[in-house]
């Protein structure tokens, strides 16, 4: 009973992150509601354990149907990687607590400026190109890729806006280049976590089917129905990361 509701959630998850990111939202508490008992640790590696499958086939989907800027994003998942690894070590030796507080209002600022800027994200008008596009893309990889191994919530949401408000990419560019960069900041993640033993290999691997499911799912949705269709689901997501992290920081 417990493998199945975990599975279930991560089928929910991948569903949800395939699109816009936030698919943590759904699994994380899921493990934690379901295993209440076991250290933290391990119910984030049993998440990056599933998760990171479902945004692989995501970015292979994407790739097929979507024109990829892979000189740019190539040198950004490499720095993202490492940030990731970066991140996660800093947590070892400083708490990420005061980002708790501080993160429901930076989403809500995301998610007011979205509202705000009705054709944000409509149309693929890229800022830079070339070398241009590739720094500002790896600077976006090390510093959310960072982030998501410091503290994590919202990563997805963040590396989606930022490609749109920053590189200029519609919704459906952003996501795609975000599930590259959001797989490597997850395989960096993962690699601590096994390497520290907080994996349980039989729940992940049965859950990352699950969450390739969900992902499939997602990301036909998300080609068939274009920017407009992921304008709308980053809005829900976000929504709903203020609606929880500003629970967890503020009324809990």
């Amino acid at each position: 009973m417990e493998l199945l509701l975990v599975s279930v959630a991560s089928l929910f998850a991948g569903f949800v992150d395939s699109i816009v990111g936030g698919g943590g939202l759904i699994l994380v508490p899921a493990l934690f509601a379901v295993f209440p008992n076991t250290h933290p640790a391990t119910l984030f590696g049993v998440n990056k354990g599933a998760s990171i499958w479902g945004t692989g086939v995501a970015t292979l989907q994407y790739a097929q149907r979507v024109q990829m800027p892979w000189r740019a994003l190539l040198p950004a998942a490499a720095v993202c990687f490492v940030g990731s690894m970066l991140g996660a070590w800093t947590v070892t030796v400083i708490s990420p607590d005061f980002l708790r507080r501080a993160l429901p209002l930076v989403l809500l600022g995301v998610l007011l400026y979205t509202l705000a800027r009705k054709d944000l994200g409509r149309h693929h008008t890229p800022h830079f190109t070339g070398r241009q596009e590739a720094m500002a893309a790896a600077t976006l990889g090390a510093t959310i890729g960072f982030y998501d191994g410091f503290f994590g919530p919202g990563t997805g949401s963040f590396f989606v806006f930022l490609f749109v408000r920053w590189l200029g990419y519609d919704f459906l560019h952003a996501s795609a280049s975000a599930k590259l960069l959001n797989t490597t900041s997850n395989l960096a993640a993962l690699m601590l976590f096994a390497w520290k033993g907080h994996v349980w290999w039989h729940f992940a691997l049965v859950m990352a089917v699950a969450n390739v499911v969900g992902s499939l799912l997602g990301t036909r949705l998300a080609l068939k129905h274009g920017s407009g269709f992921v304008r709308a689901a980053f809005i829900v997501v976000v929504t709903a990361l203020i609606l929880k992290t500003g629970y967890d920081a503020w009324a809990r």
